[in-house]
């Protein structure tokens, strides 16, 4: 099977990786790709910080969000692929997911409630609508 993973650094992101220790898919029989998304800086921002400042912003963000997450994977025995990319998260996974032809897509949700994804949006949700792929949310 051919997996997914959504990470964000965040605790949900903990749980997700627990909840898969746990569970009898999560094997080294499956592929795994770790995706994460940063939101691009606003242009004022970056054209007040320059080039440079911002591509080591966004490069230690990235490795912020996977190194812990690599390092968790290696200890179940679990080699996966990293992708960082500077994309709406939702846009990105669900274009990744299709795309890439996954079988699942696993990622946490911050468990926020209705009327909190109808004012500010979640990215849980955009994947739900914009992917074609089975998505497992674990909160």
């Amino acid at each position: 099977m051919k997996i997914l993973l959504a990470v964000d650094g965040s605790p949900y992101t903990k749980k997700m990786l627990a909840y898969l220790a746990a569970n009898e898919m999560f094997s080294s029989k499956n592929e795994y790709v770790a995706v994460t998304a940063q939101m691009a800086l606003p242009s004022q921002a970056r054209s007040a910080l320059g080039k440079e400042l911002v591509q080591k912003y966004y490069v230690d963000e990235g490795t912020r969000v996977m190194t812990p997450v690599t390092k968790f994977l290696q200890r179940h025995g679990i080699e996966a692929k990293c992708v960082w990319k500077i994309a709406r998260p939702g846009e990105l996974i669900s274009k990744i997911a299709t795309d890439g032809k996954f079988d699942l897509v696993v990622m946490g949700s911050h468990g926020h409630g209705t009327l909190v994804n109808l004012v500010m949006g979640s990215v849980a949700t955009e994947v739900l609508a914009g992917c074609k792929v089975p998505v497992l949310i674990v909160r």
